[in-house]
């Protein structure tokens, strides 16, 4: 299952609008693309494909970890948009 089809039941609008909003931070934050180049772009193409691999599993990591301590859903939500986009890269 693809990150982008993962839905979530939520009980009112300002969940479902706070929803969207961590949808962007995950998906394409607006810091990480600069021109035409999205950074994970640029660092995919400047490594090996064994390199990026092990590059996504470490960021996924990352935000396993902090989980309970800095980010929460979003974190889970970040760790599992890095799985993917590794998981379509191969």
């Amino acid at each position: 299952m693809k990150y982008e089809q993962v839905t979530q039941p939520w009980s009112d609008t300002d969940s479902r609008a706070a929803h969207r909003a961590a949808q962007d931070n995950v998906k394409s934050p607006p810091h990480y693309k600069q021109g035409k180049v999205e950074c994970i772009e640029a660092i995919q193409s400047a490594l090996t494909e064994e390199e990026f691999r092990g590059y996504c599993k470490g960021n996924a990591m990352k935000y396993i970890w902090r989980e309970k301590h800095k980010g929460g859903e979003e974190s889970l939500q970040k760790a599992a948009w890095y799985l993917d986009y590794m998981a379509q890269c191969v």
